[in-house]
């Protein structure tokens, strides 16, 4: 079993029932799943782009990432309806505890001058939504083998009923947050 998995069942689930009061450990929230998702402006310019950053992100997470398709054309931006302008990958499961144990402890200690994640950007339905600026912050990702500095969204989508549960569930996870909220 994962070590974040085993964490989940062995620490934050009473924890939570104390805090909480839920009288049903399977009330109690859970990391759902998982998006890491990059956008690719210059993909439109440079078709190398996509193939790099499939391979970073397949390296990051350890699954192969989709390529994500312009729903619309947009004359401002040189764009046409189906081009490829991002990747996104989808983790659920032992992959997802993987990564979420892998970001909280050895990624973000790594970010340059790190004072901790905000707080406030959970989406009032006990989502949160954490923007990395780089993907070198991973150990698996190689300075010398990149071709530019990407940055990615990693969405955390949880059962919680609301952005506190949410927060409590995040921070008991060892997410490290600035400030209580």
């Amino acid at each position: 079993m994962n070590r974040a998995r085993e964490f989940y069942e062995k620490e934050i689930v009473p924890a939570m029932m104390e805090k909480f009061s839920y009288k049903n450990k399977l009330a109690v929230p859970k990391i759902e799943k998982v998006v890491v998702n990059v956008g690719l402006g210059e993909a439109k310019d440079n078709a190398k782009a996509v193939d790099a950053t499939i391979g970073d992100i397949t390296i990051i997470t350890g699954q192969r990432p989709i390529p994500t398709k312009a729903k619309r054309s947009v004359a401002n931006f040189k764009l046409r309806e189906g081009m490829t302008i991002g990747v996104k990958a989808t983790l659920r499961g032992e992959k997802m505890y993987s990564f979420v144990d892998r970001v909280i402890n050895v990624a973000l200690p790594r970010v340059r001058d790190f004072q901790g994640v905000s707080g406030e950007a959970f989406d009032g339905r006990g989502n949160y939504t954490l923007g990395i600026r780089e993907q070198i912050i991973f150990p698996e990702i190689s300075y010398e083998n990149i071709d530019k500095i990407r940055g990615m969204n990693v969405v955390f989508v949880t059962t919680a009923n609301s952005d506190e549960e949410a927060y409590e569930l995040l921070r008991l996870f060892g997410m490290p947050f600035k400030r209580a909220q």
